[in-house]
């Protein structure tokens, strides 16, 4: 089976949104966060695009990532900048922690890698059972805008080292019914013209609707559901291409 964010993807990626780059969300989880005395999680915590800002911000975060590849560039990141963090392998659904936290977040619409119904519902109870009593769980959707199977996009990189990377996408598979969708990816590498690596790459993505994962998380034991557009805060989203984020508290019940 074809994977994601192996050793090409993941240097694409820390090419293409390096440390700090923000849609917006840098900035606005900064501030969501900016009373948080606890330790922070951040699941599928990739290059530490994210996280490495938080920390910096002098908060405590934890992290952790699927792929192997992700990892060593986040830790290769960190100890540039000289931060000390905990990183570990694992995925959404079934990682375990001895650490509760104040909160866990999951930014830029990486859950929805999980694109099997159960296994997020999993992953969501996963996050919920590491929240310490009145901690939230902060994650961003996104909702498909293009649904044309076999469309085609293609783009390249430029290393420091003069490599040059391609990456051609095509969209093969929308499951309407399950919501989800599937692409295949293939990451070229060049030099002088000549290839030196091939990686593909089986693309899967996941969607909810706005009160279907409301119904969802307050199915979970969560409350205090707030839902923002393009991370301005409590704003109902209007627009399907909007950026949406859910941040919701959870409470034990003893």
């Amino acid at each position: 089976m074809l994977s994601y964010y192996n050793r090409l993807s993941s240097e694409v990626y820390d090419m293409d949104k390096p440390i700090g780059h923000s849609f917006g969300d840098v900035e606005f989880y900064l501030e969501r966060l900016v009373h948080c005395k606890g330790p922070v999680l951040e699941p599928a915590t990739g290059t530490g695009r994210i996280l490495i800002p938080l920390l910096e911000a002098g908060l405590t975060v934890d992290g952790f990532d699927q792929s192997s590849e992700m990892l060593k560039i986040c830790q290769s990141n960190c100890r540039d900048r000289e931060l000390a963090t905990e990183l570990f392998e694992a995925d959404m659904e079934s990682f375990y922690s001895n650490q509760r936290y104040e909160a866990i977040v999951v930014p830029s619409g990486t859950f929805l890698l999980i694109h099997e119904r159960e296994k997020s519902l999993q992953a969501l109870r996963n996050f919920r059972d590491h929240l310490r009593d009145g901690g939230r769980l902060i994650v961003d959707l996104l909702l498909p805008t293009d649904l044309t199977v076999g469309k085609l996009s293609t783009k390249t990189w430029e290393c420091e080292n003069g490599d040059m990377i391609t990456h051609e996408n095509k969209l093969v598979e929308v499951d309407m019914i399950n919501q989800f969708t599937i692409s295949h990816g293939r990451y070229e590498k060049w030099r002088k013209g000549k290839l030196i690596e091939t990686e593909l790459e089986r693309f899967p993505l996941r969607w909810y609707g706005m009160e279907e994962f409301r119904n969802i998380l307050e199915g979970l034991g969560f409350e205090d559901i707030i839902i923002s557009a393009d991370y301005s805060y409590g704003t109902y989203p209007s627009e399907s291409d909007q950026i949406i984020t859910f941040e919701a508290t959870y409470h034990e019940r003893w």
